[in-house]
Formats: structure tokens, sequence, C-alpha cells
């Protein structure tokens, strides 16, 4: 047998494992020459894998060295991109997915070795996972009485939440493959179910007056008059400032964005660089303004020293900020004296679905509503705007018959 050049690499048949090894010479993501390992049931199997090795080295691809798993990589991923580039809401909302979810089914894994196998097989179970279980994760919590007893119940995650879970891990591989971690990113391999997203229901304009007439007596008028009128979000409703607003020339800036984060309110910027917007404010919202500072410094008068200057322009009956949830004690009773079941935010969908139906361009609707998208502001006109469907193939059909 001819002797093998440098560099041909090895391979060797494992005597306590049914398992070929083969060893490869090539250049590593840290810049040095190393021999990497791979193995196989077979030896064809094993030099495949080597030869690939070795096409890549010579196109002058790096490979991978790090011997990391997926949950010692996550770990660092969170905590030197996620945290530092992200806002504090969506790092919360990253590291619970990956607290969860992935590090209990992907954490074991050898990042450079995971497949897409390996995550397609494992979303497809963590789909029907019973979801009882999950605290087991959570080692002080007790083990519950179904599992305990053999019975585990399989509540399937929502199609939303898988993708979720599907997109912080690609996030996540994505970063790997910039930081030359690994060569592809095995979860752009891996499809998901498309979730369903539900229907917002907008009002019509009867509706939105009675609406606003109902809630005249509520403190927080002027909050359901931006709402309908100007599609302002929960969270920049109460982090909006009376710095920003300017009553003499009419304007206002959306700037700020009123969220909980790990159990304490923050005041943040806003959702995207779009949402950031300076508003002209229409007669109707001046008026409610207007009223509402009245309103509001004589309940700062009555407070005493017990009010506490925010600086918002919503807030208790003590200065402080309004819990986003809390908003509900005001909402909830409103909109069932109307006999109505839409949420608060489909108050924004109103606002843009009534521009439209009166001709507004849609990228002006674009630009009141803060949308990072331009088919965002369709997509929620297309979800609302039934009675304009049903108008135009009205029309259709007169002109047919």
């Amino acid at each position: 047998m001819a002797k093998r050049a440098n560099g041909d690499g090895s391979i060797t048949r494992m005597t306590n494992r049914d398992l070929y090894h083969g060893r490869v010479y090539v250049t590593t993501t840290s810049g040095k020459v190393k021999r990497i390992s791979v193995y196989g049931k077979t030896r064809d199997e094993v030099r495949d894998k080597m030869t690939e090795l070795q096409a890549q080295n010579n196109q002058g691809i790096p490979t991978p060295d790090t011997n990391a798993k997926v949950e010692e990589y996550l770990t660092y991923w969170l905590a030197t991109v996620v945290k530092v580039n992200r806002r504090p809401k969506t790092y919360q909302g990253y590291e619970s997915v990956v607290r969860v979810h992935l590090v209990p089914g992907l954490g074991t894994k050898k990042l450079r070795t995971l497949r897409a196998a390996d995550v397609r097989k494992w979303l497809a179970g963590v789909a029907t996972a019973c979801q009882c279980c999950k605290n087991e994760w959570d080692k002080a919590r007790p083990k519950p009485e179904c599992c305990a007893a053999g019975e585990c119940c399989e509540t399937k995650l929502s199609r939303r939440m898988v993708q979720s879970i599907h997109a912080v891990l690609r996030n996540a591989l994505e970063n790997a493959v910039r930081e030359e971690l690994i060569l592809r990113n095995v979860a752009k391999l891996v499809q998901v179910p498309t979730p369903d997203y539900g229907t917002g229901k907008g009002l019509t304009v009867p509706q939105a007056r009675l609406l606003l007439k109902a809630a005249s007596p509520d403190r927080l008028h002027a909050l359901y008059v931006l709402a309908l009128a100007m599609g302002l979000r929960r969270g920049e409703l109460l982090g909006l400032h009376w710095a920003a607003v300017d009553l003499e020339r009419g304007t206002l800036i959306v700037s700020s964005n009123l969220q909980r984060v790990d159990g304490a309110l923050q005041l943040g910027p806003t959702k995207t660089a779009s949402s950031l917007r300076t508003l002209p404010l229409p007669p109707l919202v001046l008026e409610a303004l207007r009223a509402h500072r009245e309103r509001q410094a004589q309940e700062r008068v009555a407070a005493g020293e017990r009010w506490t200057e925010s600086g918002l322009v919503f807030t208790s009956r003590v200065g402080t900020a309004i819990e986003p949830d809390n908003l509900r004690r005001s909402w909830y009773p409103l909109r069932d004296r109307l006999g109505l079941s839409l949420r608060f935010h489909d108050l924004r969908h109103t606002c843009v679905t009534l521009l439209l139906d009166l001709g507004v361009p849609p990228h002006i609707v674009r630009q009141i509503a803060g949308h990072s998208d331009i088919g965002v502001t369709m997509k929620v006109y297309a979800h609302a705007s039934l009675d304009e469907q049903r108008k135009a193939l009205g029309s259709l059909s007169d002109k047919l018959g």
C-alpha cells in the first residue's frame, strides 16, 4: 500500500464501539491547523466526511473547532449579544424561551454537530409535550400530580409559540455562523407551521363615537381619544410625557414605551425605529388633552404630599405610572357597558381602518400608526374592513345584475 501523503488523514476502526474514526488536519476558526476527528458506521461514511472537510479547507473555509454544547453557547449568546444589543423586554422573552424550551430540549448536544434533523424532531415533539412537566425544569416546584401518576397531559403549544421557539434558535445559530463557530444555520433548514393570527375587530364610526361618549366621565377619557383618533399603542400612551406634548403648536412626539420587565415598570424606547414619530394633534385630541391636564392638576392638589411627580400624561391618582395590565380596570367596565368584546389594542386597529376607509393613502397611515412596514398596515385593514369589502362586492354585484 502506498504511503499516505501529509494531510491525507487516517481512518481506524474503534475496537470498543462499532464505529470508524477518521482524523484529518485542517485550518480551524482559531487560525490554527488542528487534527479534527469524525466518526461513522462505515469506512466510506468517514471518508466522505473527511473529503468534505478537506474540500472546505482547500476553499479557504475554516472548520469550527469549538466543542461547546448548545446550552453553553446559548448562555454566552444571551449575555454578550442579546442583553447588550436588544431591548430589555426582548431579552426577557428570549431568555424565557432558552430556559424553558431550548436548554432542556437541545442543551446537551454539541453546537458543532447539531443537525437539522435534530431540530426538526425536537420541535415536533415539543409541540405536543406535556406542559405540566415543564415545571420540572424548575427544581423548586413539586412534581405535578398528572405526571407523577404517569398520565401526562398533552396540551399542545400554539403555532405562534412554536414559531417563537424556532425563531430564537434560528437567531442564536445565525450569530454562531457570523462568529465562525458553525458553518451553517441548521435551524433555517427546518420549516415550522405558520401561526394563525387572530383577526382584529374594529369599530364603526357610530360605535367609536358611542365609546368616546361613554368614556367622557372616566378620568382616562383622553387616553381613549388618543387611542382611537391617533392609534397609539398601550405602552406608548402610558409612557407619554407632558414634555413630548406641545398644546400650543398642536404636536405630539411618540418616543417612549412603558413596559413591565423583570417585575419592574421600565420606560424604554418605542417598539421599533419606525414607531418614533411626531404627530399633529387634531382639535378633538387637543380638547381632550387640555381637559385632562386640568383634571390632573386637581388630582395633584387632592393628593398633596402623596403625589409623585413623574411627568407622565396618564398616571394613577397619586402621580405614579399606570401598570399596563391595570388599564383593564378602566377598559373592561367601559367595554362591557357597551356590549363590546374587543381588546384595547383593537382601538388602534380601528384608527388604521377608519383612516384607510376615508381614503387616506396607506403610506400616510403607516406613518401615523408607526408601523415598521406598510404590509402591516394593509394586513390590519384587510382583517378589519369586512364592511368595506361587503360594499365593494355589493357594488360589483349591482353592476353585474
